[in-house]
């Protein structure tokens, strides 16, 4: 014993000691020393076009939080800085979101104290993920049920932020609520308001088309650019990409010259305080008139949220960083991106940030702009610093109706309902699970949808691990001989399907037939299972009739032997499995006796591709062409 206590204590230092390991887990160890100037350009170039994009999405995001402005900001620098050394993808831009800064409005409730708690518990619960290879738990996160989650939460996103397009006031947060009274103040909406957030959309959504346009389409390949195209076509790409930025700077330049006129005919956001944010630990305690919430209460106001925003956050960078890796051709460490994403929100709770993840539209900025390692976050993250030192002040005047537009615009590509017509052609049970998580996320929460859609999802999986798929097929030499083949492994759930699947087979009617259980593609067995084979053999020799195994593995047979089934016999093939009925049926001297196939009920009974069935004037089918080996 204590031999292999020192093996495994000299395995795991020699691991956790060496080069590689710290290349695994220090990413910047391996890519910092083939850094060139080439890289440099690259990273800057993208890294402060990130910047551009992140600063108007940052205080735009916290308003979608419920929290002051420049917690918008806090969150955009410290998750660039801590992922330029731990993260494994060089396109990744981590900061605010639209659905953490959803999730978070959700359970913190305007809260910024809250909100940074839950930052600390969602890096803590990360990392903990992540030193328990718990990633895989993402899994049960299905395609349908992530569809519906984020399509639910871009809509109530958007309907939350019309009352800023609007201008209105006093609506409450709820969607159901926040609709009617969107609907119900309709009369008070302030026209300068909605004016400018009109054009202000209409105007992100005319840049954005122009950027994403392919320019080559009708284009020769053969003939070469001209100096102004290429100057014109790097114009308008970047004009598009800095599209939010400009949006911010015009109507805050032209606010600003009407306020110094006295002029104020747009509702303004708060003023944001200037200056690099106190950094301390999280409080878990808060004022609220006069009365500190903190303790037990404290720690009721965060919720599911403990455990709902580590997994949303976790889905979306994850899939993000997959995505662009395999669209740039490198691959990501699934585990270390739980560190890196740990401990970018663990730190930066002590900067009064909320939490962060990645995000797909600042991502594929990154990725567009030609970032070449992930060095370009520390550009990202520096011009966030500068924005908070020298540009807050000019903040109380951007329009709130501008910023509304911003976040509208930004979630229109997170609706997802054309992956309802996908699901339908594909798989029709899919549409139930996105319709279910879509209706509950909208109506009933967060955590109450993802929990409905994801139980579901496991629900219809469970239901066809109880019904496996079988086909009952019969010998062409020897129709009264039924063989019943399997799919997918057996797990306890189908336990008593493949028993009355046994029973349907040779069992259903007189004359009984002996029946093979072809077991190729069986990959698992659990003690239900085996159980359950065993009373349908003693059922068979109840019966006066045989069932047999064929084409079982090694591993899997000494399992079901280790049950000790009386009368239990496995077969390397189906047609020494056939010859062994057959010899027996001689000794017996009915093998010859005519037996006609038993009509199986339709939800066990399917007759394989590859055997023909023919109608012999009304009397009966009979089988043709029908090999018997495994």
């Amino acid at each position: 014993m204590m031999r292999k206590c020192k093996n495994f204590a000299h395995r795991w230092a020699d691991n956790t000691c060496s080069v590689r390991y710290l290349k695994k887990r220090l990413p910047i160890v391996d890519w910092l020393p083939k850094y060139n100037l080439e890289k440099f350009q690259g990273d800057l170039i993208a890294g402060l076009t990130v910047g551009l994009t992140v600063v108007p999405q940052g205080l735009a995001y916290a308003a979608v939080a419920e929290l002051p402005l420049q917690h918008g900001l806090y969150s955009a620098f410290m998750g660039c800085f801590i992922y330029c050394v731990l993260g494994t993808s060089k396109d990744i831009t981590l900061g605010p979101t639209a659905l953490m800064s959803l999730m978070t409005a959700q359970y913190a409730e305007g809260q910024p104290a809250i909100a940074i708690v839950l930052c600390l518990f969602t890096g803590l619960i990360q990392f903990v993920m992540g030193i328990l290879r718990l990633g895989f738990l993402l899994n049960f996160m299905a395609v349908p049920v992530n569809s519906g989650f984020v399509t639910a939460a871009a809509i109530i996103i958007g309907c939350g932020q019309l009352k800023l397009i609007l201008g209105l006031k006093d609506v409450r947060k709820p969607f159901i609520w926040n609709v009617y009274d969107t609907c119900r103040k309709i009369p008070e909406t302030n026209h300068w308001d909605l004016i400018l957030g009109l054009i202000s959309f209409i105007t992100l959504l005319i840049l954005k088309f122009i950027k994403d346009r392919d320019w080559d389409k009708n284009r020769d390949p053969n003939e070469p650019l001209t100096r102004v195209q290429r100057v014109g076509r790097k114009a308008i790409w970047l004009v598009g990409t800095a599209r939010n930025a400009i949006i911010v700077l015009v109507t805050t330049i032209f606010a600003g010259i009407l306020y110094a006129y006295n002029i104020r005919p747009f509702t303004m956001t708060k003023e944001v305080p200037p200056g690099f944010p106190p950094v301390r630990p999280p409080s878990f305690s808060y004022q609220h008139g006069n009365h500190t919430v903190e303790g037990e209460e404290f720690f009721r106001h965060l919720g599911a949220g403990v455990a709902v925003i580590p997994m949303i956050g976790l889905l979306e960078n994850i899939a993000i960083a997959k995505a662009f890796a395999s669209k740039n051709g490198y691959t990501i460490d699934a585990t270390q991106e739980l560190f890196a994403l740990g401990i970018a929100n663990t730190v930066s709770c002590f900067f009064g940030s909320y939490p962060v993840t990645g995000s797909f539209s600042r991502t594929a900025v990154n990725s567009a702009s030609g970032v070449m390692t992930p060095l370009g976050t520390i550009f990202t993250g520096t011009l966030v610093i500068l924005a908070m030192l020298f540009v807050t002040p000019y903040f109380m005047y951007i329009p709130s109706a501008a910023l509304g537009a911003i976040i509208i615009a930004s979630v229109i590509n997170m609706v997802e309902f054309e992956h309802i017509t996908e699901q339908w052609r594909v798989h029709k049970p899919d549409v139930f699970v996105w319709v279910v998580t879509f209706f509950c996320v909208l109506f009933l929460g967060i955590e109450y949808g993802i929990l409905a859609g994801v139980g579901v999802a496991l629900a219809l999986l469970l239901y066809n691990t109880a019904k496996p798929a079988t086909k009952v097929e019969y010998t062409n030499s020897y129709p009264e001989i039924g063989i019943v083949r399997l799919d997918s492994g057996l797990y306890f759930p189908a336990s008593d399907s493949i028993k009355a699947t046994l029973h349907g087979a040779g069992l259903n009617e007189e004359p009984y037939k002996p029946v093979i259980m072809d077991l190729t593609h069986l990959s698992h067995l659990d003690f239900s299972v085996v159980r359950a084979l065993g009373r349908s053999v003693e059922e068979y020799d109840l019966n006066k009739t045989t069932l047999y195994f064929a084409c079982l593995r090694e591993d899997l047979e000494e399992k079901i032997n280790q049950a000790h089934i009386k009368n239990l016999r496995c077969f390397p093939t189906v047609q020494e499995a056939v010859d062994a009925i057959v010899a027996e049926s001689a000794v017996d001297g009915d093998v010859n006796q005519p037996m006609l196939m038993t009509e199986l009920p339709s939800d066990h009974v399917a007759i394989s591709t590859d055997t023909e069935v023919l109608q012999n004037n009304g009397s009966g089918p009979r089988i043709v062409n029908k090999e018997t080996s495994c």
